[in-house]
């Protein structure tokens, strides 16, 4: 994120020999190759970079410039025809630990053409398909992944995160007019085919699409807010706080609007849109059940369409057996005539949501003697904060540090480096896995000091936003002078009353390699007194070897 150097890593994006790191030597060069053209075609250095000869043009008033044609480029304009911007929003997704902070990318809206059929400009990773959770996150972490650009239709956008990644969009508005719009073409037909170092926490998505928008409209920085890491709902809010957002529309998923059903159908209305669709009972037969409402046969028929558009998303079934299935459907429905609409309620918008950036100040007793916490976290979410804006029972967590001071003597609590957790509650027509895994430093096992731990949980969540119980089995390893194993299980529950008051209950057993068991219970009440504040009241026990360890206290979280 530094000023005076460029982000761009290609050296096809330079014209001067330390482009990269002098900006004035590849002003010079700049300028040097607009008046002194060798080709005069789509390779000429006014075709090659048409946002440099644009803003050179206008500041430095530069006349008399070689006429080139940029075939190329003018058809990209053309094709586009571009108009105003949107920031697109896909929202986050608890199946893969990246894809829980979401997706930020641009849509260049035309003057000619409906939304879906106009252009999204994203950046992203190119990593190995083959690369497994872990590797992808150390590589994402530290720079391990080439960064690249693309311009291609929403419509592929649409179909890859709303109904093969199954996650809500929210599309921001921006007031960019159409100069600025332009403008900001010019700047992405420059950086497409270059590439950069992808970092999950910096020089990610997000922050790609801030400067690219700033590269557009003189004047506007969007980078200001962010200093350490930069997380994709910051930085839609960053455009709200900034003023130029406009309005917002909100996209549910398919899985999303088949959820809608549910609430629309019994067990038995389930069972047939599961055999309707996967041609387990004839659409004919489904007709001439007596015992359905007509009411009820047409949301069947509909969440059936819409489960064969999802197995075809997902691959389970092959393009001409999509068609024909789904086409049988379709008349099947057309059959029952008009009906009443399933409506999609519109969660939370994503900017309502708390800030990454925690600090808590904690005060209480321990074995009835007094003792102090304080504690940081730099991103970005836990399933005991407030989950206004963020996905139900996900949580993200780097770099998550507690101290705590008794008596004089100040020990560190914990140092988690990373904890993930994804706990969907199932519903009737899906059954996600509840998991999740951290590893870092913890002072909750079975001496008193704050051991090396890595574990990873998997079962299963039942409820609602307003209430569910997961159920996981755990393994763990820990280091207390020799390597430790583990295995045991996790119950536990949140609990929403209302809008601001949110109960957490946990309750742990685990048996070590070494024949020892533990216990380790939690519960809290927490009040999110505001978007970013929140106050709590708690108690913790854990087994300990000697004296088991009984902590209550008082908590204070603010965001920021």
């Amino acid at each position: 994120m530094q000023d005076d150097i460029s982000e761009v890593e290609d050296k096809a994006f330079f014209l001067a020999k330390d482009g990269k790191k002098d900006a004035s030597a590849e002003l010079e060069a700049t300028i040097k190759a607009l008046y002194n053209e060798k080709r005069f075609d789509d390779n000429s250095t006014a075709c090659l970079f048409p946002a440099r000869k644009h803003w050179l043009a206008k500041e430095l008033e530069m006349k008399n410039l070689p006429e080139v044609k940029c075939e190329q480029f003018d058809f990209l304009l053309k094709q586009i025809d571009p108009k105003s911007v949107s920031l697109i929003f896909p929202y986050m997704q608890g199946s893969s630990p990246s894809s829980m902070f979401g997706h930020t990318f641009l849509r260049i809206d035309s003057n000619s053409k409906p939304r879906m059929l106009s252009y999204a400009f994203n950046y992203g990773s190119e990593h190995n398909e083959e690369d497994n959770k872990l590797t992808y996150m150390y590589k994402g972490f530290f720079g391990g992944y080439k960064g690249t650009y693309s311009l291609l239709p929403y419509y592929e956008k649409i179909k890859e995160y709303r109904d093969l990644e199954e996650r809500d969009i929210w599309e921001y508005d921006l007031d960019f007019t159409k100069e600025e719009t332009t403008q900001m073409l010019r700047h992405i037909w420059e950086v497409e085919l270059n590439y950069s170092w992808y970092y999950f926490f910096t020089q990610n998505c997000s922050y790609k699409m801030l400067w690219i928008m700033e590269s557009a409209r003189e004047g506007l920085d969007l980078r200001k807010y962010f200093h350490f890491h930069v997380i994709p709902s910051e930085t839609v809010r960053a455009c709200v706080d900034d003023g130029i957002v406009r309005k917002y529309h909100y996209l549910p998923a398919r899985s999303t609007k088949l959820i809608a059903y549910e609430s629309k159908l019994n067990d038995r209305d389930i069972k047939d849109v599961f055999n309707i669709s996967k041609e387990k009972i004839k659409l004919s037969e489904y007709l001439k059940k007596d015992d359905t409402a007509i009411q009820a046969k047409r949301f069947v028929l509909e969440a059936s369409a819409e489960f064969v558009e999802y197995d075809y998303q997902k691959k389970d079934i092959n393009a001409t057996t999509y068609k024909n299935r789904l086409h049988e459907i379709l008349i099947a429905r057309a059959s029952l005539g008009k009906g009443e609409n399933v409506e999609v309620e519109m969660p939370e918008n994503p900017i309502l949501s708390h800030r990454s950036f925690k600090i808590s100040i904690e005060a209480g007793s321990r074995n009835s003697q007094e003792i102090a916490f304080i504690g940081l976290r730099p991103a970005n979410h836990s399933i005991t904060d407030f989950d206004i804006g963020y996905l139900l029972g996900a949580q993200v967590e780097f770099m998550d540090l507690l101290f705590s001071y008794k008596k004089n003597d100040f020990n560190l609590e914990k140092a988690t480096i990373i904890s993930v957790a994804s706990l969907t509650p199932k519903t009737k027509f899906f059954k996600p896995k509840s998991y999740r895994f951290s590893f870092g430093f913890d002072r909750k096992y079975l001496n008193e000091n704050a051991e090396f731990t890595a574990n990873y949980s998997q079962g299963a969540t039942w409820g609602d936003k307003n209430a569910y119980f997961y159920l996981l089995a755990d393994i763990l390893l820990y280091t207390d002078n020799i390597l430790t194993a583990g295995v045991g299980g996790v119950m536990g529950t949140s609990l929403h009353q209302g809008r601001y008051f949110q109960t957490n209950l946990e309750v742990h057993q685990r048996i070590y390699s070494t024949g020892d068991t533990q216990l380790l219970f939690s519960a809290s009440q927490r009040y999110h007194s505001s978007q970013n504040t929140s106050l709590a009241i708690s108690y913790d026990y854990v087994q300990k070897d000697e004296v088991d360890w009984k902590t209550f206290k008082l908590s204070l979280d603010y965001f920021f």
